[in-house]
């Protein structure tokens, strides 16, 4: 029985290590330099940049009780929030990679840490990419449906999945704030740094 309990103890620790050290792992706890050239692409990508510093800061330190807070009976949750975001995150990098969003498939739903995780690396992803582009026309949104493919300028990314992730990034904030957790006020969204 005490191995029983020893080896049960030790995968909970290493579990709840795992999940700590990932959780450290993920990008924008601070805004990445900004590239010398201002080139399109780099453009682009600093514009992801931001708001990847905004959603984390948006979405560190919540709690579970936070994740169900809506602000009335028919808006969305923190959660439900964050999992639109992510949606968008997904659209953005698939836009980086020039692949379409395929809409035929069915997607599971990751947990909230994992989507998380999953959404600031996306957005990393795709402003390493857009950094690097040299055209950003070739950067279509592309929604692959059974009856073919929907194709909508790169301009669309821009005030599209963007800025709507970036909107809904200040809707965690002003949700989380209203049920009495606000967010670090020490993270600068001037600097893309956190004050001392």
């Amino acid at each position: 029985m005490k191995n029983y309990l020893g080896l049960f103890i030790l995968t909970v620790f290493v579990n709840l290590n795992a999940q700590e050290t990932m959780e450290n792992d993920v990008p924008y706890a601070t805004i990445p330099e900004a590239p010398e050239d201002y080139s399109a692409g780099a453009v682009v990508s600093r514009m992801i940049d931001g708001l990847g510093f905004r959603y984390y800061w948006a979405t560190e330190g919540l709690t579970e009780g936070n994740l169900e807070y809506r602000p009335s009976e028919n808006g969305r949750s923190i959660a439900e929030t964050m999992e639109h975001v992510h949606g968008l995150s997904l659209i953005i990098l698939n836009s980086a990679k020039k692949e379409p969003n395929d809409l035929t498939i069915e997607r599971v739903k990751p947990q909230i840490k994992e989507l998380r995780s999953m959404t600031l690396t996306n957005l990393k992803m795709a402003s390493d990419l857009f950094r690097v582009s040299e055209d950003l026309a070739a950067h279509n949104i592309v929604y692959k449906k059974e009856e073919g493919l929907t194709e909508y300028p790169f301009w669309y990314q821009i005030n599209g999945p963007i800025e709507d992730a970036v909107w809904h990034a200040g809707q965690i904030v002003l949700m989380r704030r209203s049920d009495g957790n606000p967010f670090n006020s020490k993270a600068s969204m001037f600097t893309g740094k956190v004050r001392e």
